[in-house]
């Protein structure tokens, strides 16, 4: 083996790779496979130490220390790696799986060469606590005699309810959906982030005294007076639900659907819910085309290929990004480059600077054909980059289904928010001051209903720094 000085530089990167795709699409089970103890020691060794480690203190949201968990782990001493990544982290079993890991773009290792597989590492920490017995629930001896509710269990919400409890006060967490997890059980495949990951960390925080009420919509299930009444904060949690919208012709076609409401009814089949067969919303032989070239669309792109589609072709009007980091994001920012998914192996194509122009249909109603134009982007008379139509470059493709993945715009409407009034900016999202607190007092709010879609890490980091204004505002009464 190389020495740890020079590792960095004579072992490669080795991901843990995937299942076979004529294996995985058979299922919706984990297709990330799992590194063994000397795989990840290994490339734990790779870390250089360095003297500025940007992965801790520039990459990741959650500020996890990086070297020193890799240093234990090279070293064998997983109590110790344990120790130190869930100080910072409290839910390394999520992130260590479903990251885009903005720590390893800003690793010093990458800046010449591969940096350290950073995430993986994480992964085989967080289970490997598991299994030896390292992660327990803490019996909270004294409690508080102040209440919290966070109004959704998604990871902001579960982050802010993990530290609240931890500092002693009483939570309860309050979910419209069957079960708790928000995005993490409905939102992100089952092949991503298999459920039972959900269940285990659900299971532990109610054995910690997290309560978690289900089927509860706020405002309407429970007022806002009732809230008020009984708890002394309110934190919510609900995420950015509003999708952004296709004005085209034919949008009102059958088989067009926005993308959240397939993904979550596969997971919720999956979970041995019954949906009415009208209700049902297939992929088996149609062709497919998913309209948005981000995580969501792929995460489409995968969940069609395993209900069996004929064809799935995702779009996206942003131009094909460089394999290469550009210089528009040197390092260590996060680097504006080409990013395939495990559903992007697994088949279908990829259709970059397309713009839909009209979809459309049969006799009955029901989509059939896409129709769309190759754009460029070019300044425009405002000065401001903008897509133009390429004259000549229209194509049409087949397609009886239509997912739209093109982003969120905002939480949607709710009406807990509604009837307290609160404020909120030009784009929808609740407005907070410095202390996450919304103009309603005791009323503060965490994650994408405020700074809007963004990732998992950077939910769970929000939401765990609204639980610290929260417990210094209930400090100071």
């Amino acid at each position: 083996m190389s020495s740890k000085d020079r590792a960095f530089m004579e072992i490669p990167r080795r991901d843990a790779g995937y299942r076979r795709p004529e294996e995985r699409l058979k299922d919706f089970s984990a297709v990330e496979l799992r590194p063994g103890e000397d795989h990840v020691r290994e490339q734990a060794m790779r870390c250089m130490d360095c003297g500025v480690p940007f992965c801790h203190g520039y990459g990741c949201p959650l500020s996890n220390v990086v070297p020193e968990f890799n240093e234990h782990v090279f070293n064998g001493r997983w109590r110790e790696a344990w120790d130190i990544l869930s100080t910072t982290n409290p839910f390394p079993e999520f992130t260590g799986r479903i990251c885009p890991a903005p720590c390893e773009a800003s690793c010093v290792a990458g800046i010449n060469g591969d940096p350290v597989a950073i995430r993986q590492i994480e992964m085989a920490i967080a289970e490997k606590a598991f299994e030896e017995g390292f992660v327990k629930a803490r019996n909270m001896e004294r409690r508080r005699k102040e209440s919290v509710a966070i109004v959704g269990s998604g990871p902001a919400g579960l982050a802010a309810a993990w530290r609240l409890n931890r500092a002693g006060f009483n939570v309860i967490v309050y979910e419209d959906s069957p079960r708790a997890g928000g995005i993490l059980r409905y939102g992100i495949p089952n092949f991503k982030l298999e459920k039972w990951i959900v269940d285990r960390r659900i299971k532990l925080m109610e054995e910690e005294g997290i309560h978690f009420e289900t089927g509860v919509e706020i405002g309407k299930d429970l007022s806002s007076r009732y809230l008020h009444g009984r708890f002394d904060a309110v934190i919510l949690a609900g995420g950015a639900r509003e999708p952004r919208d296709l004005v085209v012709p034919g949008r009102e076609l059958k088989g067009i659907h926005f993308a959240m409401p397939f993904l979550i009814q596969q997971t919720r089949i999956l979970d041995g819910e019954q949906i009415a067969e009208d209700r049902i919303i297939s992929a088996k032989g149609k062709n497919v085309a998913v309209i948005g070239g981000g995580d969501t669309g792929a995460d489409c792109v995968g969940t069609s290929l395993r209900q069996g589609a004929k064809s799935v072709v995702q779009l996206e009007i942003l131009p094909e990004p460089p394999r290469m980091r550009p210089p528009r994001t040197p390092w260590p920012e996060w680097p504006a480059i080409l990013r395939e998914s495990s559903s992007h192996k697994e088949g279908g194509s990829r259709a970059w600077s397309a713009s839909v122009k009209r979809i459309e249909g049969d006799s009955s109603g029901s989509a059939r054909k896409l129709h769309a134009v190759k754009v460029s982007w070019e300044k425009n008379d405002s000065g401001a980059v903008a897509p133009a139509d390429i004259p000549g470059s229209d194509f049409t493709l087949d397609a009886e289904l239509v997912l739209l993945a093109m982003g969120f715009v905002g939480p949607g409407k709710n009406k807990y928010v509604e009837e307290l009034g609160l404020a909120l900016d030009k784009k929808g999202f609740i407005v907070r001051d410095s202390r996450n607190m919304t103009t309603v007092p005791r009323v503060f709010v965490a994650g994408d209903m405020t700074r809007g879609a963004s990732l998992v890490v950077r939910a769970i980091a929000d939401g765990m720094g609204c639980a610290g204004s929260v417990m210094k505002f209930l400090g100071e009464k």
